[in-house]
């Protein structure tokens, strides 16, 4: 599913996808640990962590850029939502996703895979990770960019149906406010 080939929401495991850039949810520390962190870490290989060692620590809200090691990805952006042992927020998870995205557009990616940040360990809903990611995501791709395609990589079916809601409920209220805009011809 996408939206106009921009935005698009997929099941399975990040590490498998074939894009520019796979976004890590990373600590500020940058250390690799459990769940999507530690499934690069243990696909990529050890040459990411030690780029990390390199960039590391950044603040919360900020973003770093290391090779993707054997993934089928030319980098990881790791997008720090919170701090080691800590809890994400709305702020952090939003300044991370667009750090990233720049960090991207930077390097002339145009396809990315992004997971839940801040959901899970990070202490976030679903539906508040989605919230704030995919308004992020629609925020940059309304601007100018490379970008051809942010994909949701979420790890099942209820994650996945979770965004979807949250993606369909924010198309349906941007259709309204362009039909209800001034100047906008309403079939009489």
């Amino acid at each position: 599913m996408s939206d106009g080939g921009r935005i698009a929401l997929a099941i399975g495991d990040i590490t498998e996808h074939e894009v520019d850039a796979v976004v890590n949810a990373a600590n500020a520390a940058l250390q690799l640990g459990a769940g999507v962190a530690g499934a690069i870490r243990t696909r990529g290989g050890p040459e990411i962590q030690a780029e990390c060692d390199v960039h590391g620590p950044i603040e919360v809200g900020a973003a770093a850029v290391t090779g993707a090691g054997k993934l089928p990805a030319r980098y990881v952006i790791h997008a720090a939502g919170m701090p080691v042992g800590g809890r994400a927020d709305a702020q952090s998870v939003r300044s991370a996703l667009r750090h990233s995205l720049e960090l991207a557009r930077a390097r002339g990616c145009k396809t990315l895979a992004v997971p839940a940040i801040g959901a899970g360990v990070g202490g976030l809903t679903l539906k508040r990770s989605a919230e704030l990611l995919l308004a992020e995501a629609r925020r940059h791709l309304e601007g100018e960019t490379c970008i051809e395609e942010i994909r949701f990589v979420l790890f099942d079916e209820s994650a996945y149906r979770v965004f979807e809601a949250v993606h369909d409920e924010a198309r349906v209220l941007a259709a309204k406010e362009r039909s209800e805009a001034p100047g906008v011809s309403r079939g009489r």
